[in-house]
């Protein structure tokens, strides 16, 4: 017999135990980065500062600007798709300056179901207050300052 004879088995066996490794570490060494570089490039926008462009400030001259510019676009076209359909379309100049007349969003404090719903959860808080031994709170005066906490979110 001869000693380097080798079975068609054997000869599997040996390539397949010296290529997995070199396969193994060629793959890590070569596609490792591939996964964290999916999704980047010139073109990639990772963050908002990225976009470069800023909205203007809502209460600022360009805010209002840009509120009525967008505004008069949504009216003019939704005179046009009146007058597509054969109806009277708006006048949008008249609506524009409606619109722009009222109090954007109006109070908090003016919705009924939401003071409402504010005195329940008042009332639920000064349960657990009782609970633990606590004061109760003053239920209007803590409707109020939640209103007035909801209303300063937006801004």
């Amino acid at each position: 017999m001869d000693l380097l004879a080798l079975t068609n088995g054997e000869v599997i066996i040996l390539v397949v135990v010296t290529a997995v490794p070199i396969a193994a570490l060629a793959f890590a060494m070569g596609a490792g980065n591939a996964l964290g570089q999916i999704g980047k490039g010139p073109f990639a926008v990772e963050y908002e500062s990225d976009l470069g462009q800023k909205s203007p400030e809502p209460d600022g001259a360009a805010g209002r600007q840009a509120r009525e510019d967008e505004i008069r676009q949504l009216l003019e076209a939704k005179a046009y798709r009146q007058s597509a359909r054969g109806q009277e379309p708006l006048d949008v100049e008249e609506e524009l300056g409606r619109l722009l007349a009222e109090r954007p969003g109006g109070s908090l404090g003016d919705d009924a179901e939401l003071r409402e719903e504010v005195r329940q959860l008042v009332e639920a808080r000064n349960a657990r207050r009782a609970r633990k031994g606590k004061e109760p709170l003053d239920v209007e005066t803590e409707i109020e300052r939640q209103l007035r906490e909801l209303e300063s979110l937006g801004q």
